[in-house]
């Protein structure tokens, strides 16, 4: 480990002591003392005391600059004041009903005017939905086999736990990758139906199709590739998908639970003019509520209506989640809300460009939309294996010196990215680039340190 990452966690340690001894506390009740193994991290992950709009607090009082924002999910930043209103009205009306309500339509009907799609039914997180998705392909086509690309996150069901984050030594071919398992619990026979190709090999997709015809269901795509940091699509793959699934009879699922708020009013169907056959949408649709939605044709919903295919769900529609969502649907993607998410993404990224620049930090920023990410590499990654090439000790020198500075530059790990909400200011965006411009220096030296002791 680096003297200079030492040096940091040193320091994000002795900030932090209540966060530790929480940790410590929950331990006994809950694996790894969180509730979700991507919040548990070394030395200790932060505990929060209190968020609103761009800013939140620790356990110790710290106060940070949040470009986590829940992985994504808070574009509308913490307490959004028209979110808040629009659920505290609900609460005087009824929590949960188990029947229709007519906000259930007004959601579904906000969607369809922003998505190439008919018909809605909504659920209460991403994993809920991208597995709803697949199953109303597979009862469409009366087919078994989806594809995948390798090291795309699409939930945490069984049939996209394949080839989440595979090691080098068990992936295989590059142009036929093998189907790995993400853990245990995940049947040898549902991993058999999930194929796997690269993002941006075409090339592998058709092959798949040639191998599999007349067998595969779907293919599930994130449109930009957004658990490797951020990876965008090369020209014409997108196009190609749709091409192909148009020819073989197969619906293309566009996962844009992450972009399908934070690209624009229309998502990555829009952002790249291309008709995905099923889309899924969560995170920042809800503004801080679990609201999820998958959406496609009527004749592909049919299957729902008809009775052919089941799709249940006691706290889907949950009124208060809806009247939450109708607020951001409402008053936070708008365009207005998208042209300050684009100011100050503008800023940002001319800012980290300049400092990467100026101290020869070997790197690039990526950006789209309300995303953006620092990638420590010396060109453009096109897939998850050019990006497991990172090195971890020099992102987490990164991460830990921004969080010890008082900004949250990204959720922890190396494969996720920052988020810009309707909250964040130029303010915050000049305290984010004036902790990274403190930081810069220290990660060049790392970074030379390091490649001199490769040469060596």
């Amino acid at each position: 480990m680096h003297s200079l990452l030492e040096k940091e966690l040193s320091t994000f340690e002795s900030r932090t002591p209540a966060s530790r001894a929480a940790l410590k506390r929950a331990e006994p009740r809950l694996p790894l003392g969180v509730a979700s193994n991507f919040r548990s991290y070394e030395p200790w992950p932060l505990f929060v005391k209190d968020a609103k709009g761009s800013h939140f607090h620790d356990l110790d009082g710290n106060e940070y600059i949040d470009f986590n924002l829940c992985f994504g999910a808070l574009m509308a930043g913490h307490c959004h004041p028209a979110v808040v209103k629009a659920v505290q009205q609900r609460l005087e009306v009824g929590t949960m009903y188990g029947m229709p309500h007519t906000l259930e339509y007004e959601l579904a009907e906000e969607i369809c005017q922003r998505f190439p799609v008919d018909q809605v039914r909504f659920g209460s997180s991403g994993t809920e939905v991208t597995m709803h998705a697949i199953r109303l392909a597979r009862g469409f086509t009366g087919r078994d086999k989806i594809v995948k690309m390798e090291g795309a996150y699409h939930g945490v069901h069984d049939a996209v736990m394949v080839s989440m984050k595979p090691s080098a030594a068990l992936y295989g071919d590059p142009h036929r990758p093998t189907q790995v398992p993400a853990g245990g619990g995940v049947p040898a026979d549902t991993v058999k139906n999930t194929l796997v190709a690269q993002f941006n090999d075409l090339e592998a997709v058709k092959r798949l199709f040639a191998e599999h015809p007349g067998q595969i269901a779907c293919v599930i795509v994130e449109p930009i590739m957004m658990n490797i940091g951020i990876c965008m699509p090369e020209q014409g793959y997108l196009e190609g998908l749709r091409e192909i699934c148009t020819r073989e009879g197969t619906l293309l699922i566009f996962d844009e639970v992450k972009t399908g708020a934070k690209l624009g009013r229309g998502g990555a169907c829009e952002y790249f003019n291309i008709n995905a056959d099923i889309v899924t949408l969560a995170k920042s649709i809800g503004g801080g509520f679990p609201l999820a939605a998958f959406a496609t044709r009527r004749e592909v919903m049919d299957m729902i209506a008809h009775h052919k295919v089941f799709h249940a769900g006691t706290y889907a529609t949950n009124p208060l989640v809806m009247a939450a969502g109708l607020a951001v649907f409402r008053e936070v993607l708008t365009p207005e809300g998208y042209a300050h998410i684009g100011k100050v993404g503008e800023a940002l990224v001319s800012g980290y460009k300049q400092i990467v620049k100026k101290n020869g930090i070997e790197g690039y920023v990526e950006s789209a939309g309300a995303n953006g990410a620092l990638l420590f590499y010396a060109k453009r990654i096109r897939n998850y294996r050019e990006w497991l090439t990172v090195d971890t000790d020099l992102w987490r020198l990164y991460w830990f010196g921004m969080v010890n500075r008082g900004v949250m530059p990204q959720p922890y790990w190396w494969d996720e990215q920052w988020t810009l909400s309707v909250a964040h200011t130029l303010a915050d965006v000049d305290r984010h680039l004036s902790a990274f411009e403190e930081l810069a220096p220290a990660i060049a030296q790392a970074q030379q340190e390091s490649s001199a002791q490769v040469v060596a």
